[in-house]
């Protein structure tokens, strides 16, 4: 199990390539500071306007980029949307790991505020993603977090999915989200699936309570980890998140 945590929790295997290009997205690139290309992905706005929102999309660990971009941006037509390729995600070169993940998401922020300059920015974190989308929170200012179903601690999770062995010592790959957001003072949503198979109710709840300004709490009723997306009631939430975390 130590030898293979890193294929289980990033199966770049499985992740399904990236379909035909979208119109008029744009396409991004960046180097990180030890040489790794990382590739990404722009979606503007059906409706550009001065000073817009632009919303930063963290994939599951199963997501390649332009999928979260096109699924943000088919929710929010008229925002701006960026997402890029994990880290040994291709076309990203290099190896996943969560210190990567974390270590990149400031650079793929400063790349989009430089090119865009957006009048608020949001990140949006999908499972895994909601982790490295909180890790940034604390290393960059942000206007607000979107977390879909998120966790406190990514050790914790994988505790609670192999109860019978010693997690703790040995796993290499912690995501601390209940660290970074505790002490930080941004309005923050939360959209949980009420039979998530993946984050147990209660590493949800155990974010939950952390956050100190948590605007916005929605479980989806009947829903599990991964059929979330494609529910009404989801994208309604989703709406209804990104409202509450703009309201101020």
């Amino acid at each position: 199990m130590f030898e293979f945590q890193s294929q289980l929790i990033f199966p770049t295997h499985a992740v399904p390539r990236a379909g035909p290009w979208p119109a008029g997205a744009e396409r991004l690139t960046l180097t990180t500071a030890d040489g790794h290309e990382l590739a990404g992905i722009r979606i503007p706005a059906d409706k550009p306007r001065e000073k817009s929102t632009l919303l930063l999309g963290f994939g599951g660990n199963a997501w390649n980029a332009q999928d979260v971009a096109e699924y943000l941006h088919e929710v929010f037509s008229d925002e701006e949307v960026v997402a890029f390729h994990y880290r040994g995600y291709a076309p990203s070169t290099g190896n996943p790991s969560a210190q990567a993940l974390i270590a990149d998401a400031p650079l793929i922020y400063d790349l989009a505020v430089e090119r865009l300059k957006p009048g608020r920015i949001i990140a949006v974190g999908f499972s895994i993603g909601s982790g490295v989308a909180a890790q940034l929170a604390a290393a960059r200012k942000l206007d607000g977090l979107i977390l879909v179903t998120p966790f406190d601690s990514l050790k914790a999770v994988a505790q609670s999915m192999y109860p019978w062995l010693p997690i703790g010592p040995f796993f290499e790959h912690e995501i601390d989200a209940a660290s970074a957001l505790e002490r930080l003072k941004l309005p923050v949503a939360i959209i949980a699936a009420e039979r998530d198979q993946v984050v147990p109710a209660d590493r949800t709840g155990a974010l939950r309570r952390i956050v100190p300004e948590l605007v916005f709490d929605r479980t989806i009723a009947g829903a599990g980890h991964n059929d979330i997306y494609a529910r009404s009631d989801f994208q309604e939430a989703m709406r209804d998140a990104l409202t509450a975390v703009t309201a101020r």
